[in-house]
């Protein structure tokens, strides 16, 4: 039997928090292992409702410390991945039958100046009636606001950071579970197990010493203090479930809107995918096992309400083309109210034995790479000689793009490739910003880019996620890595995976 790889922390959890963490550890010099049991943002970090945002929402309920702390991330993370996220305008049409107009409009002045805004535009005031924002919303809708936030492709945010971890040393092990973890001779010594594509077990194991173990194990945390650590906490979380729907896009312009529901919740309406819209999300407590999320029909009932109280355009349950489920696994702060359970997260740090286990709980996309900071901070007197903080001014794989300037950096793929067709362009400079060029390598048609599977899939850029982006189903690649799958037949999906299967690109992952 061969002796465990020693390594400094091993990290239970490939979501945006346990990525965001082994890359932070990674560049500070540590050795590292990450261990996910299914794909990277397989669960909640690829059903979020895809923005990097203060949450302005978050005012009502003074939290006032997270909304500035996020705004400042929101700032940083736009400079360090122009590529993945952009900013977005939002219009908020007043309903005077909900939060008063004077409300809204002190919440506007603090979100524009808790953070110290620099990038982005700030709040101006509509009259619908007249500025082409109305346009679509019912004539009853006369004033507004307008004010910033940012888009964000969330599935890859995640995995940029682990292949930023895994470019600076950490080992990135997916469909990887822990099954066991336990403290001796003062360490963590770590079991895990290889599963197969389908996720059953294959029985092949890995054994790893680590110095620190930490628990990013969203949905799962609980699980992994009582069944995988035999650890305990006094800290809980609590799952709420939010869902979305995916429909036509119904209003012209490239403006989101943010409206409020009668029950003073406010639901998210963005454009999506070219052509597409977002919408959502919900807040609903949820008792039952991640795995088994899903949306459910009063959810869809109670979101195209929401959209068709304020809209000309009535959305109907056909138009509804695709939905998802999360499960939000928020810090539970006692709050009765699933809205207004706190965003905000929380590290447990328990030191039984000398030997460290760092559990962290809640938490948001806007502040993973400060959570991932401060959780290294509260590990500093474990690891003394590691390096200091460093991933406030660098760039994620793909965002060093010259001033951050994206647009300046798409004209110049076009120009690179006066061959390919604007979209395809598109595609290739959002998702993979300065790296477009390693998926396209010498291609010089799209002959060249290998089988066309429909939509913008090609052969080049599947081969490229399986080689470097840990791609080992189609799913990974339609659902996750890419957005390809809102783009596809349903034939045109079932022959992609065949193809998939009869190339073995599994087993080449």
């Amino acid at each position: 039997m061969s002796e465990p790889d020693s390594v400094d922390l091993f990290v239970i959890g490939g979501g945006i928090n346990g990525a965001g963490l082994a890359r932070d550890a990674a560049g500070r010099g540590l050795s590292v292992v990450l261990a996910e049991k299914g794909d990277l943002a397989e669960g909640t970090s690829s059903r979020s409702g895809k923005l990097v945002h203060g949450g302005l929402r978050y005012l009502e309920y003074y939290e006032f410390r997270l909304v500035r702390e996020a705004l400042i991330e929101r700032e940083v993370l736009l400079k360090a991945a122009p590529h993945i996220i952009w900013p977005l305008r939002f219009v908020l049409p007043h309903s005077p039958e909900d939060r008063p107009a004077w409300l809204v409009r002190l919440g506007l002045f603090l979100y524009d100046h808790l953070g110290g805004r620099r990038r982005l535009p700030g709040t101006r005031t509509l009259d619908l009636r007249r500025d082409p924002e109305g346009t679509p919303l019912l004539d009853r809708y006369t004033r507004g606001f307008e004010y910033s936030d940012c888009w964000v492709d969330d599935a890859r945010l995640v995995v940029l950071n682990a292949l930023d971890a895994a470019e600076r040393g950490a080992q990135v092990l997916t469909r990887s579970p822990v099954v066991s973890a336990r403290r001796e001779d003062g360490a963590w010594t770590v079991t895990t197990t290889n599963a197969a594509t389908g996720g059953a077990a294959t029985g092949k194991t890995r054994t790893f010493r680590a110095r620190c173990l930490v628990n990013a194990a969203g949905p799962w945390v609980s699980d992994v203090i009582g069944r995988v650590a035999g650890s305990n906490s006094s800290r809980k979380v609590r799952l709420v479930k939010g869902s979305h729907i995916v429909v036509p896009k119904f209003w012209a312009g490239a403006n989101a809107y943010l409206v409020q529901n009668h029950d003073r919740r406010v639901i998210f309406i963005n454009p999506y995918e070219n052509g597409l819209a977002l919408i959502g999300t919900t807040d609903i407590a949820y008792e039952g096992r991640a795995e088994d999320v899903e949306i459910d029909e009063s959810e869809i009932d109670y979101l195209i309400a929401a959209v068709n109280r304020y809209f000309k355009e009535k959305l109907r349950r056909r138009d509804v083309l695709h939905a998802f489920s999360g499960v939000r696994p928020l810090f539970d702060d006692g709050k009765g109210n699933p809205s207004a359970v706190t965003r905000d997260y929380v590290f447990d740090l328990d030191e039984t034995g000398g030997v460290p286990l760092l559990n962290v709980f809640g938490g948001k996309i806007t502040t993973f790479r400060e959570l991932a900071e401060r959780g290294l901070h509260r590990l500093g007197h474990v690891f003394p000689r590691m390096g200091g903080d460093w991933t406030g001014s660098a760039p994620l794989p793909g965002g060093d793009i010259p001033g951050a300037d994206y647009e300046t950096f798409a004209d110049s793929l076009r120009e690179a490739w006066p061959w390919m067709g604007r979209d395809l362009v598109h595609h290739y400079g959002r998702l993979y910003g300065a790296r477009a060029k390693d998926v396209v390598g010498d291609a010089a048609s799209l002959d060249d880019l290998g089988r066309h599977h429909g939509g913008l899939l090609y052969e080049a850029e599947v081969r490229y996620l399986v080689a470097r982006e840990w791609a080992r189903t189609p799913d990974d690649i339609l659902y996750r890595r890419t957005k390809h799958h809102l783009h596809l037949t349903d034939a045109q999906r079932r022959a992609f995976a065949s193809w998939f299967e009869a190339e073995h690109l599994a087993e080449a992952a």
